[in-house]
């Protein structure tokens, strides 16, 4: 049985005890010592060196930026509500989580219900006048823009710096007198993609004021060029871009003298003879003493799009990113290497993943599938379990569409997860089932249910949930009480789930079949719990979950 002092101690919310970080950002405050740490993926290894991934988890689009002694990460969020996670680090290979810079997903009405592969695409993450920006593109709405003094409190309201249909992937560059934006474009809104386009914006950053110019076509050598960072060392501005798609393609670098161009090309990190597909698109950031290394990420299909750190090397203006392998000038990505210099050693920590729910609430690793409700949980000062409300499904076929599922990444190739959860009825109302879930365009769970008068443990896979397809149960078991512990075990090499159940929390027995985990649209499954009450039945009935346990 899991012991939940265990639990507890094993995790610290990181929001409580924040102490100030530097004198150049006096207003700004970092959690002290998250002490979190994994028990399934670990990049550092304790002796100077780390493991690619840093994070074996799906933060797509990294960019990262340093500020004095602290680094701080975003990346893509999609639909799923809070956005724009905001990852805090000092050494660049260890991370926690410490805020998101949107509470809900705008327009706030249309992501009230899931609204998948759209959202918050690529954002770029600066520091500016000591304030935080953040930019993203909407493929629908345009480019938007946040800012705060603290990148671990509240963040502005956004703004639309720049509306219209497929314009994504935005960086700023603050550059003298003039404010830049860098983007590109989504074909399936904008009807071109594979340019890079720079507008001109006034100094505040909150608007454009012009009609933009293209600096580079990829078409002939770079289809699919997308995703640029703009920055400005030594006289050059540098457009680093990945080009030729998520699963194959390299990392590109622009360079002139002149923002506008022409630009000289140079491919500068590439898969060659490696086991990493596709590695590129992310962030170039430089240490304390000088040192420059790139964040980038490499698509693992189910498991989302996972995290490396290499080191860059410049030779005669141009970056080289890892190891030039095989001799042609062009860098591949590394497994291993020693750890950024930058000063000093610090404690091994990981973003959260296991939850004990103090005061009612999840963790700061939880995120709702849409833009939550405050109906959907109690949180409750002094408890520590979380209470869902048991929501109805109303007319949704399955849970492809249900905004009230609370969801996490998927931490490495092998995990299990457990939780302990009792369902309280009211009203002797049937139909309600509570839960542990692995979600994507097909999905399983293990959960308890109320049926005809009686508590049951069902398995119940959903196969293609993105066409509208009905829950199938594959296995159903009575039990003797209203509280039960659930279990799913996750296995690589294609996230291979299986659910078992106890009502000891000693002996588990395995329900169901095996699930292969399928992937959203363009993000990694993910794992989380659910409350749900079938439609046209009684309202009422909740789970109270008691803890969510991440182990080997």
């Amino acid at each position: 049985m899991i012991n939940k002092k265990i639990v507890s101690a094993l995790f610290i919310l990181v929001l409580n005890n924040s102490i100030s970080i530097s004198q150049n950002i006096k207003n700004a405050a970092i959690p002290d010592k998250a002490a979190y740490v994994s028990e399934v993926w670990k990049s550092d290894q304790g002796d100077g060196t780390f493991t690619n991934p840093i994070l074996h988890a799906d933060y797509s689009d990294p960019d990262v930026i340093r500020v004095d002694d602290d680094f701080y990460m975003t990346a893509s969020s999609f639909n799923c509500a809070p956005g724009l996670p905001i990852l805090h680090s000092k050494d660049l290979v260890n991370w926690t989580i410490i805020n998101y810079a949107v509470n809900k997903i705008v327009p706030e009405k249309v992501f009230d219900i899931p609204q998948h592969s759209k959202g918050v695409w690529a954002p770029s993450i600066r520091y500016h006048k000591k304030e935080f920006y953040i930019y993203w593109g909407d493929p629908d709405f345009g480019v938007y823009m946040v800012k705060t003094k603290n990148p671990a409190g509240a963040w502005e309201t956004p703004v639309l710096v720049m509306e219209g249909k497929g314009i994504i992937d935005p960086c700023p560059l603050w550059d003298g007198d003039k404010t830049y934006l860098i983007h590109g474009w989504a074909g399936s809104r904008a009807g071109i993609n594979s340019l890079l386009t720079i507008n001109e914006m006034n100094n505040e950053g909150t608007a454009v004021v012009d009609q933009g110019r293209h600096i580079f076509d990829g078409h002939d050598k770079h289809h699919t060029v997308e995703g640029p960072k703009l920055y400005k060392k030594d006289g050059y501005y540098y457009v680093f871009a990945p080009a030729g798609g998520v699963e194959t393609g390299w990392q590109l670098v622009l360079r002139s003298k002149n923002i506008y161009g022409p630009y000289e090309e140079k491919i500068v990190l590439e898969q060659g003879s490696t086991k990493i597909n596709g590695p590129h698109q992310g962030a170039w950031v430089t240490i304390q003493n000088g040192d420059s290394w790139f964040m980038h990420f490499q698509d693992k299909g189910v498991y989302g799009r996972v995290l490396h750190l290499q080191e860059i090397k410049w030779t005669n203006g141009w970056p080289l990113m890892g190891r030039d392998l095989d001799g042609n000038g062009v860098g591949e990505p590394i497994l291993s290497y020693k750890k950024p210099a930058v000063g000093k050693t610090y404690p091994i920590v990981t973003p959260q993943e296991s939850d004990d729910f103090n005061d009612g609430k999840p963790g700061i690793q939880w995120q709702w599938y849409g833009n939550p409700s405050i109906t959907w949980s109690a949180q409750i000062p002094g408890t520590d379990y979380l209470r869902l409300f048991c929501i109805s499904k109303k007319q949704l076929p399955n849970l492809w569409d249900a905004p009230n599922l609370l969801l996490q990444k998927l931490p490495a190739e092998n995990f299990t997860t457990t939780t302990k959860v009792k369902l309280n009825i009211e009203w002797d109302a049937g139909g309600k089932t509570a839960g542990i879930l692995m979600m994507g365009q097909s999905y399983a769970y293990a959960g308890i249910t109320y049926e005809e008068g009686s508590f049951w443990v069902k398995q119940v896979i959903c196969n293609e949930a993105i066409k509208g397809s009905k829950e199938k149960v594959i296995e159903k078991k009575k039990l003797q009480k209203n509280e039960i512990f659930l279990r799913m075990e996750v296995a690589a090499p294609d996230a291979a789930c299986l659910f078992s159940y106890s009502e000891d929390g000693k002996k588990f027995m395995p329900i169901g079949e095996g699930f292969k985990a399928q992937k959203d649209l363009w993000i990694s499954a993910k794992m989380g719990l659910f409350s749900m009450s079938e439609a046209n039945v009684r309202m009422g009935s909740y789970a109270d979950f008691d803890w969510f346990k991440v182990s080997k």
